[in-house]
């Protein structure tokens, strides 16, 4: 570890905080792959490497004294956008810190953070913890949707104390809950869980739509592989046709993907995989697949608009689910969704189909903002929130 900044001493001892190198961070992240709260790819290093227009730090934290001093105990990628014709920054902290959420002294860590991103001209600050907040099933969810209703209408299966915890002391602190916005991440998500179940298993936990619709698709012929790099063109081709289908955006340009494609490959071969669905010899869906240790997403589709009836988005996603299943993940997370569960919205398809695979909605703590100190720090971080919502 190096170039660690000793926090001044608030009741209990603070963390020290300071730049880390690539290899140290990636060690840290490697030591927690396997724990209940593993970082998030979008904490990895390579995550610098995709977005364009930010610059990145890699931090750590160590103990100053006692068992473990020197050690790392938590790490962070932060990154920094700067407010146009300013030489102030925007920092955020894309699903993480990853820290120890349950330390009840937070402002242990928390606090060396905040100034040392306030010392490199930081005039906001958003972060996304680890804990999870509610999960509800998905029987409760179909049972529970009609017109108007919402995810939170439904009684949830189960509430995490630790979630709670982390949002009363966040807000206690004067944090705020983020807005949606075109960086911000989903705050619903869906996962099936896979730990300690077969195969077989998940095949039952499929609804019997999804349960057809793959035995169609490998009785029409319907072939899953794994592409490359010189199909992502394609992936991307097909990405604008689910997006004018489906009537979203995501903003997302073909330089974007083979970015990513390229550094989180640099960083670990096979962290990001692109899944092709062909039938006679034609691809007709598409969708990529993220692994960091034992946590592994889905993290974006794309399919065609003609045959259709062979259900290739079905087989693609049974085949990466297994996949997921054999190489030990926990659980197989298959990213955002709606809250509507409102059968005539348009968003609900979505929700539904993922629902056919016998998982659970996550409601994650989301994304909370705090301008640092300073009346001009508040009004810079009013008006860039006012300018990521023009963007």
């Amino acid at each position: 570890m190096s170039a660690l900044i000793a926090g001044a001493s608030c009741g209990q001892q603070e963390a020290r905080l300071g730049p880390i190198s690539a290899e140290a961070y990636r060690a840290f992240l490697a030591s927690r792959a396997g724990s209940a709260l593993a970082p998030s790819f979008l904490q990895c290093p390579s995550w610098a490497g995709v977005k364009g227009g930010w610059q990145a730090q890699l931090l750590g934290w160590g103990r100053q004294s006692g068992p473990g001093a020197g050690e790392l105990s938590g790490v962070a990628l932060v990154l920094l956008r700067q407010f146009p014709r300013t030489r102030k920054y925007f920092a955020y902290l894309p699903e993480g810190p990853v820290a120890d959420w349950a330390d009840p002294d937070l402002d242990g860590w928390l606090n060396p953070l905040l100034r040392h991103l306030r010392a490199a001209g930081a005039f906001a600050v958003r972060i996304g913890p680890a804990p999870y907040y509610r999960r509800w099933d998905a029987a409760g969810l179909k049972a529970g949707s009609g017109p108007g209703r919402r995810v939170t209408d439904v009684l949830a299966r189960e509430v995490d104390p630790l979630g709670a915890a982390v949002t009363e002391r966040l807000r206690a602190r004067g944090w705020q809950r983020s807005e949606d916005d075109g960086d911000a991440q989903p705050r619903y998500v869906f996962q099936v869980p896979l730990a300690g179940r077969t195969s077989d298993d998940l095949w039952a936990s499929l609804n019997q739509e999804w349960r057809r619709n793959i035995r169609r698709a490998h009785k029409s012929g319907v072939e899953v592989t794994v592409g490359g790099a010189a199909d992502l063109a394609e992936f991307y081709r097909l990405l604008q046709i689910t997006e004018e289908r489906d009537g979203f955006r995501l903003g997302r340009s073909l330089a974007y993907f083979e970015r990513q494609y390229a550094a989180l490959n640099a960083e670990e071969p096979g962290r990001m995989r692109l899944y092709l669905a062909r039938h006679q010899g034609e691809i007709l869906a598409a969708h990529t697949m993220i692994t960091v240790g034992r946590r592994i997403w889905y993290q974006t589709g794309a399919s065609a608009d003609h045959r259709r009836e062979v259900r290739p988005s079905n087989a693609l996603q049974w085949q990466m689910m297994l996949h997921a299943h054999a190489r030990g993940a926990g659980v197989y997370d298959m990213r955002g969704v709606q809250s509507t569960l409102d059968p005539e919205s348009r968003s609900f398809g979505l929700l539904r189909w993922k629902l056919g695979t016998g998982g659970h909605v996550v409601e994650t703590l989301g994304e909370w903002e705090t301008p640092l100190d300073g009346t001009a720090n508040h009004a810079l971080h009013r008006a860039f929130q006012m300018y990521l919502a023009r963007r």
